[in-house]
């Protein structure tokens, strides 16, 4: 195996410590006589397992895992893939080298290694039988297409059909953690990346939200626009809690990451990160919208200098593959206060140039949405709607309707997420 791996050229930048590159190593001491490798070799094998939970593989996880690598793995070459057809030229040699390499590792036989060391690990990774899990336990959406260029490369019948299969692979669903994830947060921890995928985000969509039908159209036109790569606004949701602006948001990611959308979330105390961010996403051929929930600040805090710095940029302005989309309680942001708009006993020279910077941060959103709290019929629909999605519940019109009334004034108010809270709720009493 270490012959194989020391004549990658492409993709040599795999990790020196990533599980291929450490079997590799131990292979090759292993065939110059090092004895006692067992427990190295299992340690390889229980990362291969962590792996493969992680991201739901089965079957033949050896061959999910060197499809994993070949998917992750970012390069100018599988970069430029990304964006582009193939294109002729002497890099392609370099690559089905490495192809043709990863079609033998695909096929290698661990047969003889399993004997001499007493061993019948690879054997059972190559036919493995993985217990049915949630989907909120694994990352699907990497699973499912890693899973899909495996079976690809398992079916090919010439390093043609390899290089087909990747680079087809590379333009659909692009390449690394940009490319086959839909949602990120922002590592808070030393240890973490810059940018950390968020393995589960549900599978909300616009259709699930009842009511709304102008604001979504709204949101619909704008991200629509963006992704298609015209003219778009930063968007700003506003309006009375528990309305659907956050789960608009992350049914606009579900609805439209087939066609490059991806999110980043962040909260206002990561805002010095932004620019850092921005930077590690301005190149790549995805449109990112960097996603501030429940936005909002208090007259002491600052923050809101540095989202306003990054919006109108500086020098280098913002790319055109970034976009804000932001939610909040108040329409203006900042927190004002009568004594901004009054005169007496205050140190400010300039009242009106206080006041205009604090609603500044909101004028920079050129599409604002208000969300409102739904009147009582609008509740009742809302209520009937999510009652239909769950036809389990057997209950009359009449009593849902009566109960939906009693609960909303004893639990919030009108809203959907006091609709949704009472339907499940109801789910919840049924035996």
């Amino acid at each position: 195996m270490y012959e194989l791996t020391s004549k990658l050229v492409i993709y040599r930048g795999v990790e020196t410590d990533s599980i291929l590159m450490s079997l590799s190593d131990i292979i090759k001491r292993y065939e110059q006589g090092e004895a006692n490798l067992q427990g190295e070799i299992l340690t390889q094998i229980t990362r291969l397992l962590d792996v493969s939970t992680k991201y739901g593989f089965n079957h033949n996880l050896w061959h999910n895992y060197l499809a994993y690598v070949l998917a992750m793995t970012e390069t100018p070459f599988t970069l430029v893939s990304e964006k582009s057809a193939p294109v002729d030229g002497s890099v392609n040699i370099f690559v089905r080298n490495d192809l043709a390499i990863f079609k033998k590792l695909f096929d290698y036989d661990f047969s003889k290694l399993e004997r001499d060391l007493n061993l019948n690990c690879f054997s059972v990774i190559q036919d493995y039988h993985a217990v049915l899990k949630n989907e909120q336990v694994y990352n699907k959406s990497v699973s499912e297409k890693v899973q899909e260029l495996s079976a690809l490369i398992e079916e090919a019948e010439d390093v043609d059909q390899i290089y087909d299969a990747v680079t087809d692979f590379y333009r659909r669903y692009g390449v690394g953690k940009l490319g086959l994830n839909k949602a990120f947060r922002v590592g808070q921890k030393d240890d973490e990346e810059l940018l950390v995928p968020i393995t589960n985000t549900g599978n909300q969509k616009l259709d699930d939200i009842i009511g709304y039908e102008l604001q979504k159209k709204r949101l619909i036109e704008n991200t629509e626009a963006f992704v298609q790569g015209r003219h778009a606004n930063n968007v700003l949701l506003y309006g009375d809690a528990g309305t659907g602006k956050s789960s608009s948001i992350k049914a606009i990611l579900n609805q439209y990451y087939p066609e490059g959308l991806r999110m980043i979330e962040i909260y206002k105390h990561q805002f010095k990160q932004l620019s850092e961010i921005i930077n590690e996403i301005k190149n790549r051929n995805y449109r990112f919208i960097i996603y501030m929930d429940d936005l909002s600040f208090e007259e002491f805090e600052i923050e809101y200098k540095y989202l306003k710095a990054v919006i109108e940029g500086g020098l280098e302005p913002k790319p055109e593959n970034v976009l804000i989309y932001a939610t909040s309680n108040r329409r203006h942001l900042i927190r004002e206060t009568w004594r901004d708009k009054q005169d007496a006993h205050s140190e400010d020279l300039h009242k009106n140039d206080t006041v205009q910077e604090k609603l500044s941060l909101a004028a920079r959103f050129g599409v604002q949405i208000g969300y409102f709290k739904p009147t009582p019929k609008e509740f009742q629909t809302i209520v009937e709607g999510l009652a239909e999605r769950n036809p389990e519940l057997q209950i009359s019109q009449e009593e849902l309707l009566k109960q939906a009334n009693t609960w909303e004034m004893q639990h919030g108010g009108l809203s959907g997420r006091t609709a949704q809270q009472f339907i499940d709720h109801l789910l919840g009493q049924r035996k």
